[in-house]
């Protein structure tokens, strides 16, 4: 079980990042050979990201939305990063993207998979996180108590590099 840390904090960030919402959606439970494949592909992407902090790669939070919609919500250090893994012939992504569109040719609708990117630059963005454990973005970047100067989220904004 997660450590609980007490009190207020934030994530230290003064600089920009990208945010990247990736996931799939089981459209039909029976089409498992449509499915599974795609759910058993982020696990390796992840673990050779997080072992690579060169990557550009930050850290992710997993969540899920009912039944048959998994997201996980990733923090990268850049766009350039991102696209450079995505694109990377050698890296554990290319071969599962390539072996889901040539699935997709085939059998289609079983399994849904979507993406968002955004970039967000220096001081846009504000976080708070009371009696939690360390999730989100101030796991990614780092957590700071969210005192002198940062108890309010104007004051947040503010200490992350956002011109008032």
């Amino acid at each position: 079980m997660p450590t609980i840390l007490p009190g207020r904090r934030t994530a230290q960030t003064t600089t920009p990042l990208v945010v990247f919402l990736i996931g799939m959606r089981i459209n039909r439970f029976r089409a498992v050979r449509e499915w599974l494949p795609v759910s058993r592909a982020m696990g390796p992407m992840l673990a050779e990201l997080s072992a690579a902090p060169d990557s550009g790669f930050l850290g992710y939070e997993p969540m899920l939305r009912g039944l048959r919609t998994i997201m996980l919500v990733q923090y990268w250090r850049d766009f350039d990063s991102l696209e450079a893994y995505a694109r990377s012939r050698d890296r554990t992504h290319w071969p599962a993207w390539v072996a889901f569109n040539k699935a997709a040719r085939h059998k289609r609708g079983g399994v849904g998979i979507f993406h968002e990117t955004y970039a967000v630059p220096a001081g846009g963005s504000e976080t708070i996180y009371v009696d939690m454990p360390a999730f989100g973005l101030g796991k990614a970047m780092g957590l700071v108590p969210a005192t002198e100067g940062r108890e309010a989220a104007r004051e947040r904004m503010k200490a992350s590099g956002h011109q008032t």
